[in-house]
């Protein structure tokens, strides 16, 4: 594929996001299209394998684009205050005085890891520790055990809940509706699902797609934390409030802490709303998409 079709690519792919969202049309300010310095920081793609950020030292046509669309500055229908408290949000997360949360992952964290190993084989050899796992009552009803995908060399990772039924048949998270929401959110960020890693707080679907009790997350947990351990990203996103709570080892409800990154051991933690939430209230992708221009801000060059 040329470079332009891939732009126009990456381009519809942003609009149709943007769609969903309920941003039909592009503001344009007097005498011409959005401007440059509206753009959304860190929207270039990052690539897949490379542990640097990619080299971008002009915002693309499609990124200032995606800028116009959303608007960085409040609009004239917005709450009184609504763009300073993004700001404030943003400065607190992004800037060196976020804040560090006590967390059952720091101690796996804070092993030292083992000199020059391969993070796929020590993901691979993991998922063969768990092998037809029996150790909690959720493999009772479970078809497939859903362990994790993506790029183990991966510089931001997704963690959720657990397995529904589309994932629960096909081994792989978030393939569902709200999996394909997930999707759009990775591909307006510039990025493709194959270019981050996506795992959830357990492994087996719980019956009906209720919450995992806790004496099945303290059974569960240690292997997404050694999963996080051996990926080690820079950046994890929390979708939703079990995940939050089980990395950040308290019981903060998502809607208070969302949209603030915490620091585990050296990793930027953004909670922020489950898919299957946005599917329920459309309403809060706007906020979602504040949370994720955060995360690519942190991902991006200075």
């Amino acid at each position: 594929m040329r470079v332009g079709d891939r732009e126009a690519q990456a381009l519809k792919t942003r609009l149709e996001w943007l769609r969903l969202m309920g941003v039909d049309a592009v503001r344009r300010r007097a005498g011409g299209a959005a401007p440059a310095d509206a753009a959304v920081p860190g929207a270039a793609p990052i690539p897949a394998n490379s542990s640097a950020p990619a080299n971008s030292s002009a915002p693309t046509g499609s990124q200032a684009l995606l800028g116009g669309l959303f608007g960085e500055a409040p609009g004239p229908d917005a709450e009184p205050g609504a763009g300073a408290a993004v700001g404030s949000r943003r400065a607190r997360g992004a800037g060196a005085g976020a804040e560090r949360s006590v967390s059952p992952l720091v101690p796996f964290l804070s092993e030292p890891a083992r000199a020059g190993a391969d993070p796929a084989a020590v993901l691979a050899a993991l998922r063969d520790e768990i092998g037809d796992c029996r150790r909690c009552r959720l493999s009772e009803k479970r078809t497939t055990i859903v362990f994790g995908v993506g790029n183990p060399g991966a510089r931001l990772m997704f963690v959720g809940e657990g397995p529904g039924a589309d994932e629960d048949l096909q081994g792989e998270p978030f393939v569902g509706r709200a999996g394909q929401l997930l999707t759009k959110i990775i591909e307006a960020m510039g990025l493709r699902r194959a270019d981050v890693y996506i795992a959830n707080i357990v492994k087996c679907r719980p019956p009906e797609n209720r919450t995992p009790l806790p004496d099945e997350v303290s059974t569960c947990g240690p292997f997404l934390f050694r999963q996080i351990a051996a990926i080690r990203p820079e950046v994890i996103v929390c979708l939703g409030t079990p995940a939050t709570q089980t990395l950040f080892g308290s019981r903060e409800t998502i809607t208070k802490i969302r949209g603030i990154f915490r620091v585990i051991e050296g990793i930027r933690v953004m909670p922020t709303f489950h898919p299957a939430y946005l599917l329920r209230n459309p309403a809060a992708k706007r906020e979602v998409w504040e949370d994720m221009k955060q995360v690519m801000a942190v991902l991006s060059p200075p």
